[in-house]
């Protein structure tokens, strides 16, 4: 009775914010709800709209596309940083914290100074592309590359990641580097034989973090895009897509059918990184 007394707080706050609206959000998706009043059984109406929804479609097309491109790149840009931090120089405190900086600005935030970086006209960027005689561009209204500019975004919030590659760094027996260059192994031999399959699980909590975050994007698209999920719909994200249809259309059942319809998709693909993740990922030390 101690210890319920003690983590009571926590119980409390997970069945009251966790588990009774997970369970709600999947009775009333099987109902036509406003928001008031009383639902109204409609059974498995929300997921047959849902299958012929062209809209529905397109803001999942544009939510794995983004979740495809940014996450493995955000995995390469995490390790270069964290390779960085780990060199041996007297100042790497100092470039420790300036590679970390950006990712401890809240999103809604750094996605102001981001807008304001690549304004099309005033932008800092697009002023170098034009001195290096590259062509201007309309990161916020070409359809073309407004789902990059949101790549572009997300690696600015590495810097987290790379404090956990780091630690993993850290972990590697220098004993291995040692033996391997008494060998004759060279810098990148030493990487790919060594560095990259003991990081493999780190890679791999980051991959699942990475798509879990990914499929949830949303802010950035609201702040950058005006209206958000243009142009042309090419931003339009699942969770836009539902924010839009519970707080703008006022069909709460609908919206839930696509909260579930998100949480199941990144179970399935959570599901498949570890089935598949026996195959190249490494927890032997030795």
């Amino acid at each position: 009775m101690v210890g319920l007394l003690f983590v009571s707080p926590w119980l409390i706050g997970f069945f009251a914010f966790l588990a009774y609206p997970l369970f709600y959000t999947l009775r009333i998706s099987f109902t036509e709800y406003s928001g008031f009043g009383e639902p109204i059984w409609i059974g498995l109406e929300n997921y047959r709209r849902l299958a012929g929804d062209d809209l529905f479609w397109t803001a999942l097309y544009n939510t794995l596309f983004y979740t495809v491109l940014a996450v493995p790149v955000g995995v390469f840009v995490a390790m270069g940083m964290a390779l960085a931090m780990n060199q041996p120089v007297r100042e790497v405190v100092v470039y420790r914290t300036i590679l970390f900086l950006p990712s401890v600005l809240p999103l809604f935030a750094l996605s102001f100074i981001y807008l304001t970086l690549m304004h099309p006209t005033r932008g800092i960027f697009n002023q170098l592309l034009l001195a290096l005689g590259l062509p201007n561009i309309d990161w916020f209204g070409d359809p073309d590359v407004s789902k990059l500019t949101l790549v572009i975004l997300a690696q600015f919030g590495a810097g987290q990641v790379a404090l956990i590659f780091l630690a993993g760094l850290k972990g590697i027996p220098a004993s291995l580097h040692e033996a391997a260059m008494l060998d004759g192994a060279g810098t990148w031999r030493r990487f790919w034989n060594i560095t990259m399959p003991l990081m493999t699980p780190v890679i791999l909590y980051d991959i699942i973090l990475g798509i879990t975050l990914g499929l949830q994007v949303f802010t950035q698209i609201y702040i950058l895009f005006d209206p958000p999920g243009g142009p042309a719909g090419s931003t339009t994200s699942l969770v836009l897509y539902l924010y839009d249809n519970a707080f703008r259309y006022g069909e709460m059942g609908y919206a839930s059918t696509l909260a579930w319809v998100i949480f199941a998709l990144t179970v399935a693909l959570a599901v498949v990184i570890f089935r598949t993740s026996k195959r190249w990922v490494n927890y032997d030390m030795v």
